[in-house]
């Protein structure tokens, strides 16, 4: 009894029931609350850290740029995340079986998952670019430290190519004269891409991404083949060891000539920016798609928790871990590229950029400038990797994949579009197992559930074919179509219409009711407050903030064509359209003699709603076994030992996160 009762605290159970199992035998759990609270990181922490926000934050007003960024952290990027983890964690059900709270808005968990099949997709691209790069950087010289392979053109010119005065020298001249390019540049766009012309023409499979491609999704697969069981272990290196090359790279940066300079660039404070209205609409923004809400990737992972896990405190752990490693990155990014404007002897702006621009362009021309460059470039690509990986997807937001800023230090353009959007987290782990999960809970048979590992190949061999465009000549013409339109303006109605339906149509005080039941404690005044009415009002100032902001897609001097554009409209309107669909499908086939009498009973929160295991469903959620009922509640044996050993005996089942356990321990 003493262990169940340690147990029960270790897990933030309630004080009255710590000696009740607190287990999902069916679906599984985390092993503990640090592979959830790492996961959870690991997704909430991805690419758009390290190549968006510190280039978001420098032309923002630098250092005044964080206090409407921490403003908006606390009374939007907070609550939404606490809201997600304990909608799924309250439920134990993934983003489409949590809508039992109010089956007509169901259509909001098809949207998720949509969303997350097209950011899945592409963003397993990126992820295998990283690959592609981290590979070929083992060699004794970079590819694209000088211009002297076939591929280069004349206007390429190399910071290694003569001494640093006439080098300098030579990058002015150029920026009168003509459009400069760095051999970094040549070799991302006319060797690794091959880029075609136009995006209709895709040209041929480029063999060394596609080979590339299969492997990050191999990789993907093998570390979920077991679900939050697997992926739980994996996470401890996935989650941690980015801060480990973070340190090596921060430690090695602020010792380079001309790095003070580039960080001061970063944070020295611009007052009078404050007052602009985009500035907060880029740290609203960045707050909302940095957290990865509105994927359904929280509520997929919370979903996994212990009932009385306290999701409370991960919720505000997760949130400041996520923005402090923003922070941080920053000092990583400028102080790499203060050394190599002071090497060229030219504005750290002139180098300063974000996407891939800067992560496959401009920092890895600044590490050709290290000793022993290679080294430095596979710990760099290597993070990346971990981070894709770890939050692949989520959340690439309307730039992240490079419109806009120079790369290089000449004046070459990588591509000059939309600034809307910040990116999203991205989370190839979650994003995989979101999919994964809304399918066999949807089901929810014990044929599928003991074949969890055949969908996750099947997920996983279907986002490696649909993510084979996206490796040809025309490859990045569509991957940034789709992260552009695909992943944008859809998260935010989504998670706007998530707060409306179970604030106003649920109702805010059976919603804290069901906190108060499961943590202990109802949620602060201050979430409440946030919940009704101030995360509501960001998120439509978001939006309206979209609308406003809104330009054409473009890349380099490449204006996409019309009829591309109609189909990123066509991608955006896909996830959401499912909302109004099912919610028309549902009214329908609900029971009423009026319309009014159907809507009522479509927003009425189903009869299985609640807690998944049956010993935690006390009060207005006291089982009543009807068929209707039963194949949806888990009941934990009353005598654990003697169940265990009558288990021993039985035959085993094969359960969701992959482990064996017998038809005897469930009605």
């Amino acid at each position: 009894m003493a262990d169940k009762c340690s147990e029960g605290l270790l897990n933030g159970a309630v004080p009255g029931e710590r000696g009740k199992q607190d287990k999902s035998v069916k679906r599984g759990n985390w092993s503990n609350q640090i592979e959830f609270v790492l996961t959870s990181v690991g997704y909430a922490v991805g690419l758009g850290n390290v190549w968006r926000f510190p280039y978001l934050c420098y032309r923002n007003g630098g250092g005044a740029f964080m206090f409407p960024y921490f403003i908006m952290l606390v009374f939007c990027g907070i609550p939404l995340f606490f809201m997600e983890l304990s909608f799924g964690q309250f439920a134990s059900q993934g983003c489409l079986g949590v809508w039992r709270v109010s089956p007509m808005f169901k259509g909001v968990g098809y949207g998720m998952m949509v969303v997350s099949t097209y950011i899945g997709i592409y963003y397993n691209v990126v992820i295998c670019i990283a690959f592609y790069y981290f590979f070929v950087s083992m060699t004794r010289v970079l590819p694209w430290t000088y211009c002297s392979n076939a591929w280069n053109t004349p206007d390429c010119v190399g910071v290694l190519d003569g001494n640093l005065s006439s080098r300098a020298a030579l990058n002015l001249a150029l920026n009168a004269t003509q459009k400069r390019t760095s051999p970094s540049e040549e070799y991302w766009r006319k060797y690794v891409l091959d880029l075609s012309d136009d995006i209709g023409n895709l040209g041929e499979v480029r063999l060394p991404l596609l080979g590339c491609l299969g492997v990050s999704w191999v990789v993907v697969f093998l570390c979920l083949i077991k679900g939050v069981k697997s992926s739980g272990k994996v996470v401890y290196f996935t989650a941690t060891f980015p801060y480990v090359v973070l340190t090596i790279l921060f430690v090695r940066g602020i010792t380079l000539e001309g790095a003070l300079t580039g960080i001061m660039y970063y944070l020295t404070p611009q007052w009078d920016k404050i007052l602009d209205a985009k500035v907060w609409g880029d740290a609203a923004s960045q707050i909302f798609y940095s957290l990865g809400c509105a994927w359904g990737g929280l509520i997929t992972m919370a979903s996994y928790n212990k009932f009385h896990n306290n999701c409370y405190r991960d919720s505000i752990i997760i949130s400041i871990t996520n923005c402090a490693t923003s922070v941080y990155a920053g000092f990583v990014i400028f102080s790499i590229l203060g050394f190599m404007a002071n090497h060229l002897g030219v504005d750290v702006s002139k180098v300063a950029d974000h996407g891939p621009g800067l992560a496959f362009v401009a920092y890895p021309e600044a590490l050709t400038l290290l000793p022993i460059s290679p080294l430095w470039s596979i710990l760099f690509f290597f993070m990346l990797i971990l981070l894709g990986l770890g939050t692949q997807v989520g959340h690439v937001g309307a730039s992240v994949l490079g419109q806009g800023g120079k790369v290089g230090h000449g004046g070459g353009m990588v591509g000059h579009g939309s600034d809307i959007l910040p990116p999203l987290p991205h989370v190839q782990f979650c994003l995989l197992e979101t999919l994964v999960t809304a399918i066999v809970d949807e089901v929810g048979n014990e044929w599928i559930i003991r074949r969890k590992t055949f969908v996750t190949l099947g997920v996983a061999v279907a986002g490696f074919l649909l993510g084979v465009p996206l490796t040809t000549q025309a490859g990045i013409y569509w991957l940034l179509l789709m992260d552009n339109y695909a992943a944008s303006f859809s998260l935010v109605v989504i998670s706007c219409i998530m707060c409306v339906a179970i604030m106003y149509i649920y109702g805010h005080r059976n919603y804290f009711k069901d906190i108060e039941m499961m943590l202990g404690f109802p949620p602060p005044l201050f979430f409440q407050i946030c919940w009704r009415f101030i995360s509501p009002a960001i998120i439509f100032f978001i939006l309206v903030f979209t609308v406003i902001q809104y330009r054409p897609i473009s890349y380099n001097d490449y204006v996409y064509p019309t009829w591309a554009i109609s189909i990123g409209f066509l991608m955006a309107l896909s996830s959401v359209i499912c909302i109004p669909i099912y919610a028309i499908y549902k009214v329908c086939c609900s029971e009423g003699d009026t319309l009014l009498e159907r809507l009522k009973n479509a927003t009425k929160a189903s009869k299985d709603w609640g807690p998944a295991l049956a010993e935690h469903r006390s009060g207005r959620y006291a089982p009543a076994f009807s068929p209707s009922t039963e194949s949806h509640l888990e009941v934990q044996p009353l005598q654990p030992e003697k169940s265990r050993s009558e288990a021993e005996a039985a035959s085993p089942v094969q359960g969701s996160n992959g482990s064996a356990h017998s038809q005897d321990s469930r009605l």
